[in-house]
């Protein structure tokens, strides 16, 4: 679930936490990346449940329509395209989402259905969902990109859905975009009796789960050291005058490129320069690939890239 660039945003927003409160507790600050990523798990699992949410308030509204005392014929026959769509049923019984519910104990929509009521009457509403239940052909493949646009189009977008998730947790905020790549992906990549919407693993594997602990260890531990590797290599170089995020990504990228032997230069660069683009100032991304530039020469020339297989760049 997890990617390397997720890890490693979550790490530099902990280290930039660290270094505002001026606080020596490194594992206090490790509890809270791993709590920030069960937080994120947490994030995707809600979205998850909004589809079968979502279901049963449809089945619900039809239901009542039966009970209508001058019941229409289509309210007595009402079309079931939507609560019977292929992904739908898929979350609606999927035991693992149900399980990580539970164990989680996620009962966030129970609580605030008044969300489900708002999301459904914008997806009843719209276009896509008129023309999807109109539509007399039916398939996996139709199901499963009504579905896909449905999320991209209606749910994702919902500015009252986003308001909600703002305000549960903090760092939710930078989650939301990353988690709405993934659950659209995931829908995208289901295929008929393999479907893949519920991803139970956080991480892609152990080295990964051990990855953020390192790159956050090994860089708070290894500030004094990495703080020199940056000294000199700017003209007039002044650590007051530089942004402190721009710092911390200098910091990590310096310590993948020392500490991580497994992990291509190129690679680390390109993702550095990413963040800086992405989280500090306009200037941030050209400012810090002008700083590595001219260490990862001066450390091929002084051969202190510890890189192996095809790492070495």
């Amino acid at each position: 679930m997890l990617t390397r660039r997720h890890i490693r945003v979550k790490v530099m927003q902990s280290i930039y936490a660290l270094s505002q409160s001026q606080s020596d507790q490194v594992d206090k600050e490790l509890k809270f990346i791993n709590m920030s990523i069960a937080n994120m798990h947490d994030l995707y699992i809600l979205t998850l449940d909004l589809f079968v949410k979502l279901s049963e308030y449809a089945a619900n509204q039809l239901a009542l329509s039966q009970k209508k005392y001058l019941a229409t014929s289509e309210d007595k026959n009402p079309n079931r395209k939507f609560i019977q769509n292929a992904i739908i049923r898929h979350l609606v019984e999927n035991e693992e989402l149900k399980e990580a519910l539970n164990n989680r104990n996620l009962n966030d929509w129970e609580l605030n259905d008044e969300y489900i009521r708002v999301i459904f009457d914008a997806m009843v509403a719209s276009d896509l969902y008129k023309k999807y239940m109109a539509a007399t052909e039916t398939n996996y493949d139709l199901d499963k990109a009504f579905v896909a646009k449905l999320f991209s189009e209606v749910i994702a977008p919902n500015e009252k859905l986003y308001e909600y998730f703002e305000d549960q947790k903090l760092t939710w905020l930078d989650d939301i975009p990353v988690i709405n790549t993934l659950i659209l992906k995931s829908i995208k990549q289901s295929r008929k009796g393999k479907e893949k919407i519920f991803l139970s693993e956080l991480y892609k594997d152990d080295e990964d789960r051990q990855f953020v602990k390192d790159l956050f260890t090994k860089t708070v531990l290894n500030d004094e050291m990495l703080t020199a590797e940056i000294q000199g290599k700017t003209p007039n170089w002044d650590k007051d005058r530089i942004a402190n995020l721009d710092l911390i990504v200098l910091k990590m990228a310096i310590c993948e490129f020392l500490k991580f032997p497994s992990i291509p230069a190129k690679v680390t660069i390109n993702e550095y320069i990413e963040l800086a683009k992405e989280y500090s100032t306009s200037k941030s991304s050209m400012f810090v690939n002008g700083i590595l530039d001219k260490l990862i020469k001066e450390y091929k020339k002084e051969n202190k890239l510890n890189k192996i297989g095809r790492g070495l760049m």
